[in-house]
């Protein structure tokens, strides 16, 4: 698989080098052309749905000084500023993790802010922490960085004609620093714009939610993700499409499972062992599997994805036990091991599983140790499965 290096978005952030969203940017474009933009507005997409580079691009085109129909002009100097990340009107917060004296505010590691966005827009928190040598530090928007936004919208714009303030990962802002914020975004200065991109709206606060507007950022389809691939990383039409299967909407981890080179039916060989492991209650094997799993080589993404296909497998299996067959996604050695592993399942019995595997990701994605993620794993799955499932033959198949 060869891999190409994205840098597609380094000199301007414009819409059409967004992936997807394409009734979102209508939106967007249409409340410039009309006069109608918000003082606040809520972005609020999954992970690698393009929220945050959505943001940048909506952004350029309001700043931008020669917009031509529905996109910035890309090489006025304010839209050259802005993809760099440094036109004097954008400001950026983000967490961090703060060290008293050195680190307080996302000022002092903006450079680094810089550097990890514009090689990679679609990136993750743990991302920017990984980025910042932070992994195991707690991610904060504490209250100095209200102080430093309202003494920045205090000023006058330099070359715009509204100062916007991007604010990353609200949900990570503590109670603090939301309270401050919250009077400056039911009364904001002239010509201010807040744009606030989260993930997750049930950690954000009601009270900053209620005074924002909701822009809905959806998960990228498989083929959209696929496109974006073949066209980026000069992957083959197979190749992307397997990644993007895999990736399940996310173009953040999409990227990685490319830089990674992920082996042909690997997943599924994998995930097909482990089953039989699994529901032959084999302790030894799964105590061997999980130290080829948990390798520092596999990296954390693989492991993630490797979840994330077995989620994929139990959706499959409940297709073919409740729903329409046509809306299976699987075929040739695949849909074997969907039918053969559906002999062993039911319904609540497929929600279990799914519930434990959801929960292991989430643990990845907290940097967890995959040692001790995925052997707890198996044992809790080995219990289910022992408890619930038909007394019937264990699914085969040929690895």
């Amino acid at each position: 698989m060869k891999i190409s290096v994205i840098s597609v978005y380094i000199w301007s952030m414009l819409f059409k080098d967004i992936i997807g969203q394409e009734e979102v940017k209508k939106r967007l474009v249409h409340s410039v052309q009309e006069n109608r933009v918000s003082h606040a507005q809520l972005f609020l997409g999954a992970e690698g749905a393009g929220a945050l580079p959505l943001a940048l691009a909506y952004t350029q085109y309001i700043l931008c000084k020669t917009r031509r129909g529905g996109e910035a002009c890309g090489l006025c100097a304010s839209c050259i500023k802005c993809g760099k990340l440094v036109h004097p009107d954008v400001h950026f917060v983000y967490p961090i993790a703060i060290k008293k004296g050195d680190v307080e505010k996302s000022t002092d590691v903006a450079p680094e802010w810089r550097e990890a966005f514009l090689g990679n827009p679609y990136l993750n928190l743990p991302d920017w922490f990984s980025h910042l040598d932070a992994e195991n530090k707690q991610p904060i928007i504490g209250v100095e960085e209200s102080g430093e936004i309202l003494r920045k919208l205090s000023l006058t714009t330099y070359e715009g004609e509204f100062k916007v303030m991007i604010i990353w990962m609200p949900e990570k802002m503590n109670a603090a620093a939301a309270n401050k914020l919250l009077k400056i975004l039911e009364e904001p200065p002239d010509k201010t714009l807040f744009i606030l991109v989260s993930e997750n709206e049930e950690a954000l606060l009601r009270t900053i939610y209620s005074r924002t507007q909701l822009i809905k950022v959806n998960r990228l389809s498989d083929e959209e993700i696929k496109k974006a691939l073949t066209e980026n990383n000069q992957l083959s039409a197979t190749d992307a499409a397997r990644i993007a299967y895999l990736a399940d909407g996310n173009y953040n981890a999409a990227i990685k499972l490319t830089r990674e080179n992920i082996e042909e039916n690997s997943h599924l060989i994998k995930f097909r062992e482990w089953m039989r492991m699994v529901f032959k209650a084999d302790v030894v094997s799964i105590l061997s599997w999980v130290e080829e799993i948990a390798n520092s080589k596999v990296g954390r993404e693989n492991q993630k994805a490797f979840l994330l296909y077995g989620l994929n497998i139990l959706r499959e299996c409940l297709v073919g036990m409740y729903g329409d067959k046509k809306l299976m996604r699987v075929d040739g050695e695949e849909l074997d091991f969907v039918q053969k592993l559906s002999t062993r399942l039911d319904g609540t019995l497929c929600k279990q599983l799914s519930d434990e595997l959801n929960e292991a990701i989430i643990h990845i994605e907290r940097n967890g140790s995959g040692k001790l993620i995925f052997t707890d794993l198996s044992l809790k799955c080995m219990r289910i499965a022992k408890q619930n499932a038909p007394p019937q033959p264990s699914p085969q198949g040929r690895a």
